[in-house]
């Protein structure tokens, strides 16, 4: 286990966001990465000058860096750093100071004196001076952040943004990216708790989705993420307009609610939002109930509520009712499955009313919203087997994915296909992964995927996989292997009508492309 201490180590401190200069150099390693390569767009956007590096070549998210003509290299090598002309400034992912901390670029710039900073940094940089909107929380983020983003572009606010996953042209402008560089006032971040990851964002309104024990290599329960959320939330920032900061807060989460609680001598001010089961003629006095449990020093909370009201396969009605500032009953038919998708719209329509959006504009991007990339995105069907992927990865987010997929795909036999992400989150919640993983007809477990956690010892994949069939031991489980042996293997099993829902980090989303291409060929 790496350790808390160690992530992030030499890097420069989180600070106030500053202004990226004109023509500043900055370089960013590891920029085919979700979040490092949204820094460089972001930061070229702002004017500044950015390269990037990365040893694993091209990624998904390295197109739109090729098409906006940031200079890439796919080595790393000191001479990024000491051939003229030199950077400004290096940005990294925490991660790489914990498992490369002799990383010969880190070394080069420290010895030439040039700051080394994490990449989040630079995206705070580039929001210097606009109003910034953090969306944090251990689920939900990277749907919740585009899903906002897709509101306020049809809204006509034309925002900047960085989100976790990729966002479609449409959103864009370009190619498919994890940022969007517009002229509007609001600039929307997807704010990680990982380590401190969000430490660079100072938000004038944040939404928290959920607040459950993850990340156990820096985190020893519950309690210590609900601590970083609260220093984080307390480093917020007025509005434009003197405001007090707001939190959008989904109280309907037992940990958002216990973070929440303790935030009465806070001097910003909270959107309380839930979702629950009531009849429709009960919402306005539920508001009104949630909101009296949560003022702040900024003032008295505001609530608002939704109740789902019929599902489809395609599609969740919702109706909210709020508070000020949305005020009575809208109608929202969502194009997501799962109530944590419905959840998450509250989380979307609080944000969007705090930072001036109408009801009418936001009821009309809550409905036209298709998603992120891999977050339960359909990839295609062949054979009669229609495959999905999603990042999920941690217990919750799975049953509740599978929760999902149910609603897509009614009647099929569903297999949860999961690529674990670091050892030591296996082995900490193993009962939790074999729990959730049990509730499909059919489960295959892939290599986990290392990342920055390379201790093996503590779990594996056939570990995993034996704990799911103590749990249920009338289904088919495997851990057939790497992503590529975990796609054979599924495709020797899999029949027409079953829907395949391929859940991870790492390269589990190869397992859904090579399933496809496997069964095409049949």
């Amino acid at each position: 286990m790496t350790g808390g201490a160690s992530v992030g180590a030499g890097l420069a401190a989180a600070r106030e966001a500053r202004q990226i200069m004109p023509g500043e150099r900055i370089h960013v390693v590891g920029a085919g990465g979700a979040g490092a390569s949204a820094a460089a767009l972001l930061a070229g956007a702002a004017g500044g000058d950015p390269s990037g590096c990365d040893a694993g070549g091209p990624s998904t998210y390295t197109p739109a860096l090729v098409e906006a003509g940031i200079r890439l290299a796919w080595e790393h090598s000191a001479t990024h750093v000491t051939e003229p002309p030199s950077p400004d400034r290096l940005a990294v992912t925490k991660a790489l100071t914990a498992i490369q901390p002799d990383h010969p670029e880190l070394v080069a710039a420290r010895r030439a004196g040039i700051p080394v900073e994490p990449w989040q940094q630079v995206v705070a940089d580039a929001a210097a001076g606009r109003t910034l909107i953090g969306v944090a929380g251990t689920h939900g983020k990277s749907t919740s952040a585009g899903w906002l983003v897709h509101v306020l572009v049809g809204a006509g606010a034309d925002p900047s943004a960085f989100v976790g996953a990729l966002l479609p042209p449409a959103l864009t402008g370009g190619a498919a990216a994890t940022a969007r560089s517009g002229r509007g006032a609001a600039f929307v971040v997807e704010a990680d708790e990982y380590a401190g990851n969000f430490d660079a964002y100072r938000p004038s309104i944040a939404i928290v989705t959920s607040a459950e024990w993850d990340h156990p290599d820096v985190f020893a329960d519950r309690g210590a993420v609900i601590a970083a959320f609260d220093s984080w939330l307390r480093r917020a920032q007025s509005t434009a307009d003197g405001s007090p900061p707001i939190l959008v807060a989904n109280v309907a989460d037992d940990g958002v609610a216990s973070l929440v609680a303790g935030l009465a001598d806070w001097p910003g001010r909270v959107i309380a939002t839930a979702l629950v089961d009531v009849p429709a003629q009960r919402l306005a006095s539920f508001a009104r109930g949630i909101a009296e449990q949560y003022a702040t020093a900024g003032g008295p909370a505001t609530a608002l509520l939704g109740r789902v009201a019929a599902v489809t396969p395609t599609s969740t009605d919702l109706e909210i009712h709020g508070l000020d500032p949305l005020r009575g009953s809208l109608s929202a038919r969502l194009a997501l499955a799962g109530r944590h998708n419905a959840a998450n719209a509250l989380g979307v329509a609080g944000a969007a009313a705090a930072a001036g959006t109408g009801a009418d504009a936001i009821v009309a991007g809550l409905a036209s919203f298709s998603g992120v990339g891999r977050r339960l995105e359909r990839k295609g069907e062949a054979a009669g087997v229609v495959v999905y992927d999603d990042y999920g990865h941690h217990p919750t987010a799975i049953r509740l994915t599978l929760e999902a997929i149910r609603q897509r795909e009614p009647g099929h036999r569903v297999w949860a296909v999961y690529e674990p992400l670091t050892y030591h989150r296996t082995a900490a919640l193993l009962d939790d992964f074999a729990t959730a993983l049990a509730g499909a007809d059919g489960v295959a477990i892939a290599d986990i995927w290392a990342g920055r956690d390379p201790d093996t010892t503590v779990a594996s994949a056939a570990g995993l996989a034996d704990a799911v069939a103590r749990h249920a031991p009338t289904i088919p489980v495997a851990a057939p292997g790497s992503v590529e042996a975990t796609a054979a293997w599924l495709a020797s099993q899999v029949r027409s009508g079953d829907a395949v829902l391929v859940m991870g980090g790492g390269r589990s989303y190869r397992i859904a492309e090579l399933l496809l291409e496997e069964l095409e060929r049949r």
